[in-house]
């Protein structure tokens, strides 16, 4: 246990020295170093999946949802590559001037977006988190330690690797971007409590994780706990469009955090709606559970219970509630809902603004899918993950959202009267 302690403690010490030297660098080099990373990736493709398999094998007991996210395909490497490329080409978000001003006094004031310093992400299962969070965290001019979890630990050797080998060539330190290698839970308790040289942790996996992050640390988490996503069919809503909305919210990936969970549907458009909204789910065979008017309109589905409308299924199941207006939908928003994301289908100006300022989510959205809510679709490039937070960084987290900001002041010999 001491050795590990040790090593995990002198791991912190030399990001706490990476990020003071990333962040006098400039934000061109921190760039190439995001595009020599994907040229280095790409020339290791054969060394990525090789080790991708052997961790999918090494894991057998997995679920289907948890192998998903495992699980490196042709697409899922392409996005690394390309969200590595889309945060490259993001204008640098260090150096921004928030906010400036003369004041009368002759005293120039101004607030400037600066590195955070050390970012500890500690996550499960997708390879991609680390590929996304060295993007974030090296735009935004922080150092990175990744902790990955036990059952994608070949995975990760490879790509910390070859993205530590791409830095050093740019000319950032090599201990800009570090990878825990071990798959001992003990080393992620002592990583907790580096409160002097990790500035901010974010837990990115099941509620449980980030629970015990959030619970055994003194430094700040960035975090959300579940994914309950809404869409609310309104009265007005176009059949076809909600049909088209409500698949791709629910089965374009059902294992992640911005698949829709639960389906309000107003009263006045449930007999023309659901029927069509249930034939379309059934063929992608989701299982839907309704409440008792639902189960009235649609004949051989489960009935839902109180606890599924606080249910995060991660999995192709549906719960669906019919209400009598919008109030009764944000209210019920507002009750079971995660903060995560929350959409509403309609034709109307009046009521899409109603729902845009009554719903308190990170992401509200109008006749938009759920599944938009993330970096790439908001034109963040790479994000470390969606928080619920309400304080510093809300939504996807992309790199102006891992800055912090101080104030400069140039005077001339000024005094405080």
């Amino acid at each position: 246990m001491e050795q590990k302690m040790i090593r995990v403690s002198q791991l912190c010490q030399r990001a706490k020295a990476a990020a003071a030297l990333l962040k006098t660098l400039s934000g061109e080099r921190r760039a190439d170093a995001l595009n020599r990373m994907a040229g280095k990736l790409l020339a290791c493709k054969e060394a990525v999946f090789a080790a991708n398999q052997e961790d999918l094998a090494a894991s057998p007991g997995l679920t289907e949802a948890f192998q998903k996210r495992l699980k490196i395909t042709d697409k899922v490497f392409d996005y690394m590559l390309n969200r590595l490329r889309e945060a490259a080409a993001l204008p640098d978000p260090v150096g921004r001037v928030l906010e400036g001003r003369t004041m009368p006094t002759g005293l120039q004031v101004k607030r400037v977006a600066v590195p955070i310093g050390v970012i500890a992400m500690i996550y499960e299962a997708r390879p991609n988190v680390t590929t996304d969070a060295a993007a974030v965290a090296l735009k935004s001019g922080n150092a990175v330690i990744l902790k990955g979890g036990s059952e994608s630990i070949r995975t990760n050797r490879v790509l910390a690797q070859a993205m530590r080998e791409a830095a050093v060539e740019a000319g950032l330190p090599e201990d800009a971007v570090q990878l825990i290698d071990s798959t001992d839970h003990a080393v992620v308790t002592e990583l907790l409590q580096q409160e002097k040289f990790v500035d901010l942790i974010i837990p990115r996996g099941g509620k449980g994780l980030i629970k015990a992050v959030a619970g055994g640390t003194k430094i700040p988490v960035l975090k959300h706990y579940d994914g309950i996503c809404h869409q609310y069919i309104a009265q007005d809503a176009d059949t076809q469009m909600a049909v088209d909305l409500i698949v791709n919210s629910k089965c374009q990936r059902v294992e992640v955090c911005n698949a829709l969970e639960t389906l309000l549907v107003d009263a006045q458009a449930a007999p023309r709606v659901l029927p069509a909204v249930a034939k379309a789910l059934q063929e992608k065979a989701v299982e839907i559970k309704g409440c008792p008017l639902t189960c009235q309109i649609l004949s051989g589905i489960t009935p839902a219970t109180e606890e599924d409308w606080d249910t995060e299924y991660l999995a192709p199941i549906l719960s669906v509630k019919i209400v009598q207006n919008i109030e009764e939908a944000m209210a019920h928003i507002a009750r079971h809902g995660s903060g995560h994301t929350d959409g509403i289908i309609t034709s109307s100006l009046a009521l899409a603004d109603i729902f845009l300022a009554g719903v308190d989510s990170a992401s509200v959205l109008v006749n938009a899918s759920t599944r938009l809510s993330g970096g790439g679709d908001y034109g963040l490039g790479a994000v470390v993950g969606i928080s619920t937070d309400k304080l510093h960084a809300r939504g996807p987290v992309g790199p102006e959202g891992l800055c912090s900001y101080k104030w400069i002041a140039i005077g001339n010999g000024h005094l405080r009267a």
